[in-house]
């Protein structure tokens, strides 16, 4: 049981590693695009912010709500490591393809998808293993999040628009690259304090059963602070090509509508976190940069890129949870 629980922990880690660099691109991709800060300015940038929330975000409610999408009893180390094994393979995949999908949603789809896998093996119902109320809330943010992303980048940019209407162009380009490093700060500081957590509850599930833990309301300090220092440490590695997708493919995005965008997703991953809900990085500052571009003109967006991305998004957690099933699968097989 140990040898496997390591290599679950190692696993998590590793994962979360992936996560910011295949993440990186949502907090740094329009203060690059803007060219205020170069790649490697904007990736130090941001994980020193994404470091940061670790003294910040300390209710871990995100952990929370990820620990409970599978019930107790069909929550193995097993079930954990298959689900871990896909849900790195497809950020891998969608990472090496550019594709700027929801490693949140991968962890989930992969967790679930494992779960279900082993309550078929039980010759129980797969649906019976996944908890409806959380996992149906997170699904439903796969929509709700890049809406109000959206909305609250329009009324942003409008409101900035507004003070900004008499004066010069020259000064208030210059204000807005300040604005961004600020903006761009409280975006990665929000990815971090909610993309970390998604990792911590998946490991302190895995101490849960392996015994280590009598349950998941007792997290040893060592989990967060490792959490934080792998994704902060997978930003600074970056992912170039997602940041071309999100920075200038979606819509050109100047200072000003960075700022929109970046303190939108800020914005709404603060009210996502605080309620416990897990939602995707990638969809809020998609759903923001659409925003900004929406309030130029709705032909400023290219709606072409972003049909393509939502086909990734509804994707996601169906692919990552087959995957974890036929890992889980084929464990099974050899095991016994």
């Amino acid at each position: 049981m140990m040898p496997l629980l390591i290599v679950v922990v190692i696993l998590a880690i590793a994962f979360d590693y992936i996560n910011g660099f295949h993440d990186a691109a949502n907090s740094i991709a329009t203060i690059v695009s803007t060219k205020v800060l170069s790649p490697f300015q904007a990736v130090l940038w941001a994980a020193l912010f994404n470091f940061a929330a670790y003294f910040y975000f300390t209710e871990h409610n995100v952990a929370n709500t990820i620990a409970k999408t599978v019930l107790e009893q069909y929550i193995t180390l097993e079930v954990i490591f298959a689900g871990l094994l896909a849900a790195i393979g497809w950020n891998l995949f969608t990472w090496y393809y550019g594709i700027p999908s929801s490693s949140s949603h991968t962890l989930i789809g992969g967790f679930a998808g494992a779960g279900m896998a082993h309550a078929l093996l039980l010759g129980e119902s797969a649906i019976g293993a996944i908890n409806l109320g959380p996992t149906l809330r997170i699904v439903s943010f796969i929509v709700l999040a890049p809406v109000i992303g959206m909305t609250i980048s329009i009324i942003i940019t409008l409101i900035i628009l507004h003070l900004a209407k008499n004066a010069r162009p020259a000064t208030a380009e210059r204000w807005f690259k300040r604005l961004q490093l600020v903006s761009s700060a409280a975006l990665s500081f929000a990815h971090g304090g909610n993309d970390a957590q998604k990792v911590m509850g998946i490991i302190v599930v895995a101490m849960v059963a392996g015994g280590y833990l009598p349950n998941t309301d007792h997290m040893p300090e060592w989990i967060p602070l490792t959490c934080y220092s792998a994704i902060s440490l997978g930003t600074m590695s970056g992912g170039w090509k997602i940041v071309k997708t999100m920075g200038s493919k979606i819509t050109k995005v100047t200072p000003l509508e960075g700022v929109g965008a970046e303190t939108a997703g800020a914005i709404t991953l603060g009210i996502t976190e605080h309620y416990g809900i897990p939602v995707s990085t990638t969809h809020t500052i998609t759903g923001a940069i659409i925003g900004v571009g929406v309030v130029k003109r709705v032909s400023a967006v290219r709606w072409g890129v972003t049909i393509s991305l939502l086909w990734a998004w509804v994707l996601t957690i169906p692919v990552s949870a087959t995957l974890a099933g036929l890992v889980y699968g084929i464990m099974h097989l050899f095991l016994n």
